[in-house]
């Protein structure tokens, strides 16, 4: 059945239908991206919605740029986007709207630049995600669900000295890519903004135009619709916060180079937002833009702050999903004081517990990035369901191998994970009967462990 997803193999890895002919055209395709006309970049999938689909592309120069898509199951029928004129003040980006689509079909596409067909060695589809009241039948099987996960994402210039390059292994972006998900929830710390970027919109564009143009991300960008947050480094320089002089440039930069439905809520202009996919919905966090920095020792200390608080607290209580996602680029329940963890600012972390408790929230777990590790951590709540983070670091720069030296009496044990890593989150069953199944893999794509919590173990009992 078309859209269906198989589940997981008990070999340790993650198979799809015709996974053998996906792999050779991924496992071929870097050495074959040399630059077609213009393209630099992408073309790459944005946010979704029943009507209307975001693609990205960036070119190398001023260009015309429209996508021609058609439906799969209705491969005859041509339509076609809009055509954007790609500028160096836009840093030659072109962000399209696909507006003929139809709820819960999916579609093959072409990306044109100044009236060409530009050719890609790998698949290049997407699809108009179903509304979320329809989620729990058809015969389409969309509603079963399929996310990547990650954060950080290093990629090193030519020029820097060799200390300054780990060496990552960008093989893990083919290894997600393989999986076909759905979407991709990129975790923060996407981008690593060097002090030389930080300081000008020239700097901010040059280092998100390399990363982006990384041949091995171009077949993942292609397929799978991409959501992002951001962390320190690619909100400003390292453990930047509310201070950083140049945030509004960063935030300009980044809803250039991400597709995001929104950005920013009114009273706090970050990057906050949220969307939801089936019966998942996720709540996007800015832990940047209102952050007190680190070594303030007097007034409030905030990472959401008031407003971005409240927003939550209002958006998980208005919410109908099963599950509810709360993304943020740093941990949430690790209760050690270290790195920028969350227990760093205890009152603030506390009241955001007191207050999903207070009202009742349900079907509430959190999903973070930033260590280098990863891990899955649990936290009971005497009369009430145990929360979950699930933290998934790094994509492609150095891992941390310390993290067993660290007392989160929180992590659940078997989940920590010190080598490269991503992240998947599959949600499935009837209605009534969902489960979320995590996993963490290494970036061959073997599994390293896998949990399943039932939407029932999600929800407050009886009293």
């Amino acid at each position: 059945m078309k859209g269906v997803h198989e589940p997981m193999r008990r070999d340790g890895r993650l198979f799809l239908p015709a996974m053998v002919a996906i792999g050779a055209a991924l496992s071929s395709a870097p050495s074959d991206l040399t630059p077609v006309r213009s393209l630099q970049s992408g073309p790459m999938l944005g946010y979704s919605e029943p009507r209307e689909v975001l693609l990205w592309a960036q070119t190398s120069g001023p260009a015309r740029v429209k996508f021609v898509y058609w439906d799969e199951e209705e491969p005859r029928e041509r339509y076609e986007t809009g055509e954007k004129a790609t500028v160096r003040s836009e840093a030659f980006i072109a962000r399209v709207v696909a507006d003929g689509v139809r709820p819960g079909r999916r579609y093959g596409y072409e990306v044109h630049v100044d009236g060409s067909r530009v050719e890609r060695p790998y698949p290049m589809r997407f699809q108009a995600r179903l509304p979320r009241a329809a989620f729990g039948g058809g015969p389409t099987g969309l509603s079963e669900v399929r996310i990547a996960l990650g954060s950080c994402f290093w990629a090193p210039d030519p020029d820097e000295p060799p200390r300054a390059r780990p060496g990552p292994d960008y093989g893990i972006f083919s290894a997600i890519a393989a999986l076909r998900p759905d979407l991709m929830l990129w975790l923060g710390d996407n981008v690593y903004l060097r002090d030389m970027d930080t300081s000008s919109r020239t700097g901010l564009l040059s280092r998100y135009g390399h990363n982006r143009a990384l041949p091995e991300l171009q077949p993942l960008l292609a397929s799978t619709h991409h959501y992002a947050i951001w962390d320190d480094h690619d909100f400003g320089p390292n453990d930047s916060d509310r201070a950083y002089r140049d945030k509004h440039l960063s935030r300009e930069v980044f809803t250039l180079y991400w597709g995001n439905p929104g950005a920013g809520i009114e009273g706090s202009p970050g990057i906050t937002t949220r969307f939801d996919w089936a019966d998942v919905e996720f709540f996007l966090l800015d832990n940047r833009w209102n952050r007190t920095p680190n070594m303030r020792s007097t007034g409030r200390r905030q990472v959401l702050g008031e407003v971005q608080m409240d927003w939550l607290v209002d958006a998980l209580s208005s919410s109908r999903a099963t599950f509810k996602v709360v993304v943020s680029g740093g941990q949430v329940l690790n209760p050690v004081r270290t790195a920028e963890t969350y227990a760093n600012f205890p009152e603030e972390r506390l009241e955001l517990l007191r207050r999903i408790e207070e009202e009742r929230l349900q079907g509430v777990l959190f999903v973070s990035g930033d260590r280098h590790f990863s891990e899955l951590s649990r936290m009971e709540r005497p009369g009430t369901y145990p929360l979950y983070d699930l933290t998934v670091s790094p994509l492609a720069t150095w891992v941390e191998r310390n993290g067993d030296r660290e007392a989160n009496t929180l992590r659940v044990p078997g989940t920590l994970v010190a080598e490269q890593s991503f992240g998947i989150l599959e949600v499935e069953g009837p209605r009534g009967e969902r489960r979320l199944t995590m996993s963490v893999l290494d970036g061959a794509g073997v599994r390293k462990w896998t949990r399943t919590i039932q939407a029932a173990e999600l929800r407050h009992t009886a009293q």
